[in-house]
């Protein structure tokens, strides 16, 4: 598929679909729809699972050898970035899955052809409702689609996998129910990310409604200049500078946590004399600022920063004095 090939009212069709919500109606009518989505809205959630799989490197988690299952695969995006990001001699196998058996195939198809010596299998029913270990489960924007039958069996699929990488849209609602999942695993899997702490999630404290856990991964600079992604963001009405995301990843291994580190939560707000962030560290939630006049170049680094915000403060109050990223305890 090229943007030249691009069907442009099924884009419109399945966008709508996207924010009516869950409903009866197919998601995929057809090839040329899988196609069409993975160049445009699935390179976005791409670019979203780059920026995650860039924080688990740098967090000091790697996969481990093992058969992974992209579930509720779509066209397949989290699976080929995942074995993109470790190269494909990393894994035994991926299978996939979804609703649909056009995703499935067009997942598995786009798979192979990308990683032609992978063993790459359709999942099937009695592999689905088995209790065959899983390596690692990808989940990948399904919250908004899940309807109340199949939450039962993805918790039966959670329970058996050794690893959960989960990444979702960066709305509110949507990251508050992510966050509940935490609470709900934390206790069987280690906290991989984005969590720096392995208690209870501070954004479910008193007095904390208003606040949930995103983070904005950066687009490729050059789709500005690009006269097709131009045309899609207006069409579609979106932002194409703005990659909101939310994500878990757990690992039942024990990890190590980035000894003293907070996590920045959304956007860094940046001003004249200072800058302004939402902290999420060993001390919960807390609204900091760091001046020029305290640590000049820290807001400078805070502002020009793309990746990840995991830090080690130097602090005095809600006055952040020094920082400098962390990576792995």
């Amino acid at each position: 598929m090229t943007w030249d090939e691009l069907d442009w009212p099924a884009l419109d069709r399945l966008r709508a679909r996207f924010l009516a919500g869950p409903g009866s109606e197919p998601y995929w009518r057809s090839r040329s729809d899988l196609a069409s989505y993975d160049l445009t809205f699935g390179e976005r959630i791409g670019w979203k699972w780059d920026q995650v799989l860039r924080e688990l490197r740098g967090r000091g988690w790697s996969p481990r050898g093992r058969a992974v299952l992209d579930w509720g695969c779509g066209s397949g995006v989290a699976g080929r970035r995942l074995l993109g990001a470790w190269g494909p001699e990393s894994f035994g196998s991926l299978a996939v899955w979804d609703h649909s058996p056009l995703a499935i195939d067009f997942a598995a198809e786009s798979a192979r052809r990308e990683f032609p010596g992978l063993d790459v299998r359709l999942a099937t029913p009695d592999f689905l409702g088995g209790d065959e270990p899983i390596g690692i489960l990808l989940l990948s924007h399904v919250l908004n689609e899940l309807a109340p039958a199949a939450w039962d069996e993805l918790g039966r699929l959670i329970a058996r996998a050794d690893a959960v990488l989960w990444v979702e849209p960066g709305t509110r609602n949507v990251s508050r129910r992510l966050g509940a999942e935490r609470e709900r695993w934390r206790d069987r899997f280690s906290l991989v990310a984005p969590c720096t702490i392995a208690g209870p999630c501070p954004m479910f404290s008193a007095g904390q409604e208003r606040h949930w856990c995103h983070f904005f991964a950066p687009p490729p600079t050059e789709i500005f200049a690009d006269s097709q992604w131009v045309r899609l963001g207006q069409r579609a009405g979106i932002d194409l500078r703005s990659l909101p995301y939310c994500f878990l990843a757990l690992d039942r291994a024990a990890g190590k946590d980035p000894a003293g580190a907070s996590r920045v939560i959304g956007r860094v707000e940046h001003f004249k004399p200072y800058a302004r962030l939402l902290n999420c560290g060993p001390d919960g939630l807390a609204e900091l600022e760091v001046t020029r006049r305290d640590a000049a170049g820290l807001c400078k680094e805070l502002e020009r920063q793309r990746g990840p915000l995991v830090y080690r403060w130097r602090r005095d109050g809600n006055r952040i004095l020094a920082g400098e990223a962390a990576g792995p305890g």
